[in-house]
Formats: C-alpha cells, sequence, structure tokens
C-alpha cells in the first residue's frame, strides 16, 4: 500500500469516527432549524455528502461539530431555495437568530439531550414505546390511539404528562450537577 493510499483510508476512518461521534448532536441541530422529519433527513443526507466532499479542508483537532454545523446551515438555506413554493417558511433573519442562539448555548443543549437520554431510560416501558411511537417514528397520535387501544385524548394527556416528568427529571438532573 502507497503513502497517498494510507493517507487516504487514515483520513476516511477519521472521517468516519467524527461523524459517528457528532451525527446525533449534528440531527439535532438540523431539526432545530427545520419544520419536518422528511426536511431533516432530506438535508441531513445532503449536508453528509458535502461533509465528506469538504472533508479536506477540515482542519485535525478543531472543533468539528462547530464545522459540520456551518455546513448544515449552509444546506439548509439551500434546501430552503428549493422549497420556495412552500407556505410556511422561516425567514432568513429568523433561521440566522436561531442559528446564533444554537451556536451560543451548544455545550448546554448537548448536556440536555445526555439528561433526556437518562431520563428516558428511567421512564417505564409502555412510556417509553409511547415516546417512540410519536417522536422517534413520527406516528400520528391517532394512530398510537388504535395501537395502544387508547382513546385520542387519553394519548394526548400521557403524552403531556410523561414531557412534563422528563421535564422536570431533566431539570432535576442539571440543578444536582450545578450544585456539585
Amino acid at each position: 500500500m502507497q503513502d497517498s493510499e494510507r493517507n487516504e483510508d487514515s483520513r476516511a476512518s477519521e472521517f468516519v469516527q467524527l461523524l459517528g461521534s457528532h451525527q446525533r448532536q449534528l440531527v439535532l441541530y438540523l431539526t432545530s432549524l427545520l419544520h419536518d422529519r422528511d426536511a431533516v433527513d432530506d438535508v441531513f443526507q445532503e449536508t453528509m455528502l458535502v461533509l465528506w466532499r469538504e472533508f479536506h479542508s477540515y482542519e485535525a483537532g478543531t472543533n468539528f461539530t462547530a464545522w459540520s454545523c456551518r455546513v448544515a446551515y449552509n444546506q439548509v438555506r439551500a434546501w430552503r431555495k428549493k422549497q420556495q413554493r412552500d407556505r410556511l417558511q422561516f425567514s432568513d433573519e429568523f433561521l440566522d437568530a436561531v442559528n446564533r442562539e444554537l451556536e451560543m448555548n451548544a455545550d448546554h443543549l448537548r448536556r440536555r439531550d445526555e439528561l433526556l437520554a437518562h431520563c428516558l431510560a428511567k421512564l417505564p416501558v409502555h412510556h417509553r414505546q409511547l415516546i417512540q411511537y410519536r417522536y422517534s417514528a413520527g406516528e400520528a397520535v391517532t394512530q398510537i390511539a388504535e395501537q395502544t387501544d387508547r382513546s385520542i385524548e387519553a394519548v394526548y394527556r400521557l403524552l403531556s404528562r410523561i414531557r412534563r416528568t422528563l421535564h422536570e427529571c431533566v431539570n432535576r438532573q442539571m440543578a444536582k450537577e450545578d450544585n456539585q
């Protein structure tokens, strides 16, 4: 194997490792800027392609999250231009403001996300399944009501209680960490 092939393999491995450890943050970032799951998936795929294509310009040892979020932000803007026919469009100023807030609070949001995963793991199995149906699979409440043999109102109430429980759990954990 020649040096150039080894360097290319090493660079590819570095990219895969960095992407693997920052993928969730990137998806959360895109979810904050876009309003639907399909848009997040589309822009995420485009972002991955650009990140790989432009990885030669990434400086090893610098902040990969910041670099990948800048690429993702540009992909969001490009995607928005393609979607001009949609009625609901956020202004560029709004997107800029959200982007600034996300950048300023990145560490805090990442910590809250980690605590949310911890709090989700503490929920009873049937509550985790409900959260999975609604927020990971993106199922409609009417569909969940049919699957779980509950009324639509009961599903809404239960989801509301679970969200409140998770919110309180994350806040308690944050306060506990702040006091240590």
